[in-house]
């Protein structure tokens, strides 16, 4: 399947918009230790519980955030590592588990922002294009369908490519799409934003706006 694909506008981000509820600001000044949560209007929620992590050693406060969002996916040994690792590298980019990096990009920037540096500064990329397909069939637009576009318009040293070109331009399943991309949605007719860390994509990743693009995946099995 051939895709037009228009690059519209690319920017980056230091956080995620609503990544965080003010549900999540609760439970947390909870877990650390400031006795009267549920007094404070929506307003005061983040200033009050960014005092209270900074009452914390910073990798106490990593761990306790870490526990909260990723108990259901990381042992406790696992947690501690970690919670030691994000003061000296971007785990988010550097997680083997490709799918945990949206969370651990989400829980290193609430902890940067709260001790004003301390943990390194990640970015995000969101990214607006337009995908039109040529003829009147199409795919249904997936993360994968959408990786498999946009790799005709990047540079030969983009990341994407150095590692997956041969995947990302084959019939075969390409599952670490699901966690590469951490956000798609539709804006619109053939129109999507995106969002992804830079580690993956870039406004230096592409060579060029406009492009075509032959999208190959599994045909299914019609009975």
């Amino acid at each position: 399947m051939i895709y037009k694909v228009t690059i519209n506008n690319i920017k980056t981000i230091d956080e995620i918009e609503n990544s965080w509820s003010n549900n999540d600001y609760r439970q947390l000044l909870v877990l650390f230790d400031y006795p009267d949560a549920n007094t404070l209007n929506d307003a005061e929620l983040k200033e009050y519980l960014f005092m209270a992590i900074s009452d914390y050693e910073p990798n106490e406060a990593a761990a306790i955030i870490l526990s909260y969002k990723l108990s259901d996916h990381l042992n406790e040994g696992q947690i501690d590592s970690l919670s030691h690792e994000m003061l000296l590298d971007k785990v988010s980019e550097e997680y083997p588990v490709i799918e945990l990096h949206a969370t651990l990009f989400n829980i290193n920037q609430l902890l940067y922002k709260a001790y004003n540096g301390t943990f390194q500064n990640t970015k995000a990329t969101v990214l607006d294009f337009e995908l039109v397909p040529t003829t009147t069939e199409s795919h249904k637009i997936t993360k994968e369908v959408v990786l498999k576009a946009l790799i005709y318009g990047l540079t030969p040293s983009a990341l994407l490519i150095r590692l997956f070109e041969e995947q990302l331009k084959s019939e075969n399943s390409f599952n670490e799409a699901e966690g590469i991309l951490w956000d798609l949605k539709s804006t619109g007719t053939n129109s999507y934003q995106l969002i992804t860390s830079t580690y993956w994509l870039n406004s230096d990743d592409f060579s060029t706006g406009e492009f075509e693009a032959e999208v190959l995946m599994v045909e299914e099995e019609t009975e």
